[in-house]
C-alpha cells in the first residue's frame, strides 16, 4: 500500500492533468522544446494563461525550463510524462 504522502502526490498530479489546456501543453512539449509564445499559438491560449499552466506543471515536476538569455524554453520533464499522457490518451482512444 502506498503511503498517504505518495497517494496525495499522485492525486495532485492527476488533478493537474484534469485541464484540457495542460494536456495540450504537455503533448506539444513531448514533440520538442518550446517557448511560451509558441505554446500559446499551438494550444490556442494567451501567453499569460500558458505561463500560469507551466508554473503549475513545473511545480509538479512534469515540465522543465531552460533559460537562454531572456527566454525560457520548456520541455517535458522525462519519459514518465510521455507514458502518463500516452496512457491517458490511449484510454479514450485518442492515439489509436
Amino acid at each position: 500500500m502506498p503511503t498517504n504522502r505518495e497517494v496525495q502526490r499522485a492525486a495532485e498530479s492527476f488533478r493537474l492533468l484534469a485541464d484540457p489546456t495542460r494536456i495540450k501543453i504537455l503533448w506539444a512539449l513531448l514533440q520538442g522544446e518550446s517557448s511560451v509564445a509558441d505554446l500559446a499559438d499551438l494550444v490556442g491560449a494567451t501567453p499569460t494563461a500558458v505561463s500560469q499552466h507551466l508554473a503549475k506543471l513545473r511545480l509538479a515536476r512534469l515540465v522543465a525550463g531552460r533559460r537562454e538569455g531572456t527566454f525560457v524554453y520548456y520541455s517535458a520533464a522525462d519519459e514518465h510524462v510521455r507514458r502518463l499522457l500516452a496512457e491517458a490518451l490511449d484510454q479514450v482512444g485518442a492515439t489509436s
